[in-house]
């Protein structure tokens, strides 16, 4: 069987981005439904995990994450590792990839390595478009960081991918302008340490040696989700030596209808919190501990700043029980 997996969360019947997932040679698709999705979902090619198989599971983490949200993808995340996985690549059922897809670069060259201890806008080095990810402050928008761009070696350990026409933006920009971006085909580039940028759950893969930090927080709002995860998981890749590569758009993004302004209160977190989240746990990045105790250490100190609940911390050492275990066998 592939060591390489794709894992979608859907409510719909299998979409185009699904059948073509499915159609990839040397990766095996994962489905996680949800108790919205048809009762009859099935797709040839498809590991399909329906609630009813979810339960089946001897994952702890089942029996605390929430039904009707975007979590569920983690029971998906679990089933990946204990079926051996190498690497993990996060995506959504209406991003439809290019022929190209993943197209990961080779990583003991030189790549772009941006350096500088600032946010940095990632849209900015793949379009001259004024647009900037989800989770981005948003009073730096119109800032210029003190970021200085090389040619370096650097490990990867997630690389986020771009997506074409409805990229992963904030409700700000989609009520504001909305206007549909092409990235161009630029070099994939390099976050050293202490360079930090959002990165989603959208199209984005991980290396087995962070499969830790695929946590998706789950009593946060839906739209703080994946970008709260994002930045919890930087300073301890740091840790690690390793770090964010981005690249240029993979798939085409045709996203599910969204109601903006609901958006907009969903990431009402994500504006208020972000800068605040990676000043706390900036720390991590010195500690000499594995990711699965890192990020235990991360959540605490979230709880402790009144960013996530208790709740959230009892999941999290659930999901690193999970980890251990099925990355032990």
């Amino acid at each position: 069987m592939s060591k390489k997996f794709i894992v979608i969360t859907s409510i719909f019947p299998p979409t185009e981005a699904v059948e073509k997932f499915a159609a990839l040679d040397d990766w095996k698709l994962i489905v996680v439904g949800d108790k919205k999705t048809p009762p009859d979902w099935a797709h040839d090619n498809v590991i399909y995990l329906g609630p009813e198989k979810q339960e089946e599971l001897n994952y702890e983490v089942t029996k605390l994450l929430p039904w009707n949200h975007y979590c569920r993808k983690m029971v998906g995340y679990l089933y990946a590792i204990e079926q051996g996985a190498e690497l993990i690549a996060d995506s959504d059922d209406d991003n439809i990839p290019y022929e190209n897809w993943p197209a990961l670069p080779e990583t003991d060259s030189p790549l772009r390595a941006l350096s500088g201890d600032s946010f940095v806008n990632i849209y900015n080095y793949f379009t001259s478009q004024t647009v900037w990810p989800r989770g981005y402050p948003l009073r730096r928008i119109l800032e210029k960081p003190a970021v200085t761009e090389k040619s370096e070696v650097l490990p990867v350990g997630v690389w986020q991918f771009l997506a074409n026409e409805d990229p992963d933006v904030d409700a700000i920009y989609r009520l504001t302008n909305n206007q549909p971006i092409t990235f161009d085909d630029a070099e994939p580039l390099v976050l050293a340490k202490g360079t930090v940028s959002p990165f989603n759950s959208q199209n984005t893969i991980f290396n087995k040696q962070l499969f830790a930090l695929l946590y998706l927080p789950s009593f946060v709002t839906f739209r703080f989700t994946d970008i709260l995860r994002g930045f919890v998981a930087q300073p301890i890749m740091w840790a690690q030596n390793m770090h964010l590569g981005v690249g240029p758009a993979t798939v085409l993004q045709q996203r599910n209808p969204h109601d903006y302004l609901r958006d907009f209160e969903s990431e009402i977190p994500v504006f208020l919190h972000t800068e605040k989240v990676v000043e706390l746990l900036s720390e991590l990045a010195a500690q000499d501990q594995p990711p699965d105790e890192l990020i235990i250490s991360a959540y605490e100190i979230l709880q402790k700043n009144d960013i996530v609940t208790a709740q959230e911390v009892e999941l999290v050492k659930s999901w690193i029980n999970d980890v251990r275990r099925l990355m032990a066998k």
